[in-house]
């Protein structure tokens, strides 16, 4: 049996890339469509964050919401650095990804 779990941190944007959110999902893809969709009240559908600009990928879900925790005290010129490291033209991933 394969015990192999995957957990992502990834960070939304709106499409003038003004705000960012960051969440933790076990499932990435699943978790961008209801973030794109809108069925999900809250920050991301407000602010209109249906753009995945960064994730990371992690086995341990425990080390996954410490990385959240960290990027969340980042300073925002921070994220971006990180996120422009990966995404320099802060593309949206999802549709690299075929999920649009």
């Amino acid at each position: 049996m394969n015990n192999i779990h995957q957990y992502w941190v990834y960070i939304l944007s709106n499409k003038t890339r003004s705000v960012l959110y960051i969440g933790v999902t076990n499932n990435l893809y699943k978790r961008f469509i209801e973030h794109k969709t809108g069925i999900i009240p809250g920050f991301t559908s407000k602010y209109k964050c249906h753009y995945l600009v960064y994730f990371e990928e992690y086995h341990d879900i425990n080390e996954a919401i410490a990385r959240e925790k960290e990027l969340k005290g980042w300073t925002r010129y921070k994220k971006e650095k990180l996120i422009r490291n990966n995404n320099p033209s802060l593309k949206n991933l999802a549709q690299e990804m075929n999920w649009e």
